[in-house]
């Protein structure tokens, strides 16, 4: 019974019912698109007429009519260079599409402008309110906001607000160095705090491989708070200021002669990324390095600030002072004797 093949009574119904077996289609069929002429016109399945046709017909049979014209995409359009490019022909003549109808327009009434310079009044202001103000509700309740809190306050500003306005600042970051935080952090320390002119020429003379890394970030903060800032440009013309003498937090006497000269207030270090490296050792193994990377961050002030910061130092150690003096309490006639304690 083993032996015998399980689809034999199968094969013997289907053949007393004489039903042929037919197995399933595991592929699916798909629909054969016919290519196009030259000419973008899809190929004639027109009959052909004649006797030598009628007769082979006839002996053969009529042929199945074939499948429907499936329709193609469009063909794809290529884009072609400017006017003005470079790599556009020697005559002028270039390929793709040609200009709108009202960039032609222009051209013909400015023919001496460029292509690209189209006049601020033909320009789609939707879209260069999308740049400008990509989220009008967010400022719509921010202006809400400001305006609630000068009528709440009076007109009123506040202290940080007063500084911000009234002395400048700048903060620069740099790139990523390739030495570690042990080996920039001391010269970090040393730079803050003193002029930034003094700063780049300590580095410049600095025996420290890092030291000319720093020296770079130096003078570009310093280009950047003269421009962006508009920081170190001196006093006004027809003006001079006194020179003043603060003492520093560290207890430092420093004696100021111009206000708007720059100096470095804030210098820190910024911890980067690891780099990957390979050391070849012997009996062909390989270490692997981490080369550190580190950054320089920078925040340049006016000496204007340090004089106020000085200022305000001295006021407040007179303040103290004058809470702890002892003062006599004035002569008068003791009055409201009572025999009992008051208290």
């Amino acid at each position: 019974m083993g032996a015998v093949s399980p689809y034999g009574q199968l094969a013997r119904s289907a053949a007393r019912s004489h039903v042929l077996y037919a197995p399933r289609r595991t592929f699916t069929s798909t629909v054969v698109c016919q290519a196009q002429n030259d000419n973008g016109n899809p190929p004639s399945n027109k009959k052909k007429s004649g006797f030598f046709s009628s007769v082979k017909d006839w002996v053969l049979g009529e042929s199945k009519p074939k499948a429907a014209f499936t329709p193609m995409a469009p063909k794809r359009e290529e884009g072609g260079l400017g006017a003005s490019s470079i790599f556009a022909d020697d005559v002028g003549q270039t390929s793709g599409p040609k200009p709108s109808k009202q960039k032609k327009q222009l051209q013909e009434q400015q023919p001496g402008q460029e292509e690209e310079a189209l006049p601020l009044e033909m320009r789609n202001k939707n879209r260069m309110q999308l740049a400008l103000n990509p989220n009008p509700q967010a400022q719509l309740r921010w202006e809400k906001k400001i305006i609630t809190s000068q009528i709440r306050k009076r007109g009123r500003v506040s202290k940080e607000i007063q500084i911000k306005r009234t002395e400048r600042e700048s903060m620069s970051k740099s790139h990523w160095f390739k030495t570690s935080v042990k080996k920039l952090n001391p010269l970090a320390r040393q730079i803050a705090g003193k002029p930034l002119d003094e700063a780049i020429l300590q580095m410049r003379f600095s025996k420290k491989k890092a030291a000319k890394d720093v020296l770079d970030h130096l003078e570009h903060a310093k280009n950047v708070a003269m421009v962006r800032a508009g920081m170190g440009l001196g006093l006004p013309s027809g003006t001079s200021a006194e020179p003043v003498t603060v003492t520093l937090k560290s207890g430092e006497r420093k004696k100021i002669n111009d206000p708007t000269s720059i100096y470095i207030q804030q210098a820190w270090v910024n911890r980067g990324p690891y780099g990957f490296g390979m050391d070849h050792r012997a009996r062909g193994q390989i270490n692997r390095l981490r080369p550190p990377a580190t950054g320089l961050s920078v925040v340049l002030k006016e000496e204007k600030t340090r004089i106020r910061e000085w200022q305000q130092r001295e006021a407040d150690a007179l303040r103290k002072r004058k809470t702890q003096l002892w003062t006599q309490l004035p002569d008068r006639k003791i009055s409201a004797q009572n025999q009992y304690y008051s208290w």
